[in-house]
């Protein structure tokens, strides 16, 4: 059985898709639900809720395998910076707790590309960007996410059986989102906040899937992108254009993603399979 926070957000119900379509059993906690199958409403700001939640609340489940973190504020700007860190710092930190007390072994959490440096005023060190370089927030949401994968590095110093794994996500885009992609090209610097890059929400699930099934115990965070970026554009054009005098670290490719997700498909084996170009 596996706990997907946020199940009813963008990413949250292609994840549970997904998994529910693998044959995996899984409860829903998030703080407004609607009736249904698998499906538990849990404020997990809260810890006490957040403990029983992950405990079973009467017949949801008799224990959990695993826990997929995506419940929080998702970017930045929607709501206070103090808000923000409250709701997002605390949410994780109670379940990252609580699985420790359940005695849940493995924890797949949603991290952010924030944390590379977005939205690059200062520009990356060099492109395509990766998780070789320390991270450098730039926003109180992007500082969180910092923090969090501190706290979760910590968490499996304490015990070397936790398996904790971060996955950087880019921007998360559902099919119907793709009409926008073409308007982008008039103007380079619409999307140079990310490296003009994205991910379809089920291919966000596939990396989660993935990680569920291959991670071993320590920590580790991945990069997760499309294969390709938003624009039409050729990516040395834009580079020249936006970033220019920064390094770049072997084949850029005509379309191919600057947030290199080399290190996903080497460990994890993940495979983008959905573009808006299709």
């Amino acid at each position: 059985m596996i706990a997907v926070t946020g199940g009813h957000g963008k990413l949250g119900q292609a994840v549970v898709e997904r998994l529910r379509g693998e044959g995996r059993d899984v409860v829903v906690l998030d703080r407004v639900v609607t009736r249904g199958r698998g499906a538990t409403t849990v404020d997990l700001t809260d810890y006490g809720q957040t403990v029983e939640a992950l405990l079973g609340v009467e017949d949801r489940h008799g224990g959990l395998d695993a826990v997929v973190h995506l419940a929080a504020i998702p970017a930045p700007g929607i709501a206070p910076d103090a808000e923000t860190f409250r709701n997002n710092m605390l949410t994780t930190f109670n379940v990252f707790q609580a699985a420790k007390r359940a005695g849940i072994r493995r924890i797949v959490y949603a991290s952010s590309e924030t944390v590379l440096g977005l939205p690059f005023d200062t520009p990356p060190p060099y492109i395509p960007v990766d998780e070789e370089y320390d991270t450098r927030p730039e926003s109180v949401y992007s500082m969180v996410k910092r923090l969090e994968e501190d706290m979760a590095r910590t968490y499996v110093r304490w015990d070397p059986t936790l398996s904790i794994t971060a996955l950087r996500f880019s921007n998360v885009i559902s099919a119907d989102g793709y009409a926008d992609f073409p308007s982008f090209d008039a103007d380079a610097l619409l999307r140079k906040w990310n490296l003009w890059g994205y991910i379809d929400a089920r291919d966000g699930a596939q990396a989660v899937s993935l990680a569920l099934a291959k991670a071993t115990p320590g920590f580790e965070a991945f990069i997760i992108a499309a294969a390709d970026t938003v624009m039409s554009r050729p990516n040395a054009e834009l580079v020249a254009e936006v970033f220019p005098g920064v390094e770049i670290r072997g084949e850029l490719g005509e379309h191919d993603t600057m947030l290199s997700i080399a290190k996903a498909r080497r460990m994890l084996g993940y495979a983008p399979e959905h573009s808006w170009r299709d």
